[in-house]
C-alpha cells in the first residue's frame, strides 16, 4: 500500500500548509504548472516525486519532466498530463493517450478547479486536485491525498486553505 499525495499548479509555492497535508504521504504526484526547478528539487528532497510539465512551465522544468507520465502504481495503470479536460470533455491529446493506453486512473490538472469523478464509460478514476499553489484565479488553494493498494483506493482527503 501506498500513501499519495497530489497537487497540481503549486507555481512556485509549496509552504508549510502544504507540507503538513503531504507529511504522512509516501511520495508526490504533481500534475504540472510546478513554477521552477528549484522547487521540484525541494518537493523531491520532501517525498519522491512524480511529475509532469505544466504550459506555464518553462525552461529546466520543461526539459526535466514530461508532457505525459504513464507508470504503475501498486497494480493500477496510471496516466498523468497537465492539460487534460474532464470525463465527457477532454483535450484530444489526452483523450489519444487514454484510448492507447486504457489507465485506471487519469491525473490532469490545469483548471485550478478540484474534481473527482469516476468516468464509467471509460472504466476509469478521473482525479485533478485543483491548484495548491499562491498564484491564479481560484480563491481556495486545494490539494488530494488518498491511499492505493492494488485491488482499492481509499481514504481519499481533500485539503484546502485559502489562498
Amino acid at each position: 500500500m501506498k500513501k499519495i499525495g497530489l497537487i497540481s499548479d503549486t507555481h512556485g509555492c509549496f509552504d508549510g500548509k502544504l507540507r503538513g497535508f503531504l507529511a504522512e504521504t509516501d511520495e508526490i504526484w504533481h500534475a504540472g504548472d510546478i513554477g521552477t526547478i528549484e522547487l521540484s528539487d525541494e518537493i523531491a528532497a520532501f517525498k519522491p516525486l512524480r511529475a509532469v510539465r505544466g504550459n506555464a512551465d518553462g525552461g529546466t522544468v520543461r526539459i526535466a519532466w514530461p508532457e505525459f507520465d504513464l507508470f504503475d502504481c501498486e497494480g493500477f495503470r496510471v496516466l498523468m498530463t497537465h492539460i487534460g479536460g474532464y470525463p465527457g470533455r477532454y483535450d484530444r491529446r489526452a483523450w489519444a493517450r487514454i484510448a492507447a493506453d486504457r489507465p485506471s486512473i487519469f491525473v490532469a490538472g490545469h483548471s485550478h478547479i478540484l474534481k473527482v469523478q469516476f468516468d464509467k464509460k471509460n472504466d476509469l478514476l478521473y482525479l485533478n486536485p485543483g491548484a495548491a499553489g499562491c498564484y491564479g484565479f481560484h480563491h481556495v488553494r486545494t490539494a488530494l491525498r488518498f491511499e492505493i493498494d492494488g485491488t482499492d483506493i481509499r481514504n481519499l482527503e481533500v485539503g484546502e486553505w485559502p489562498r
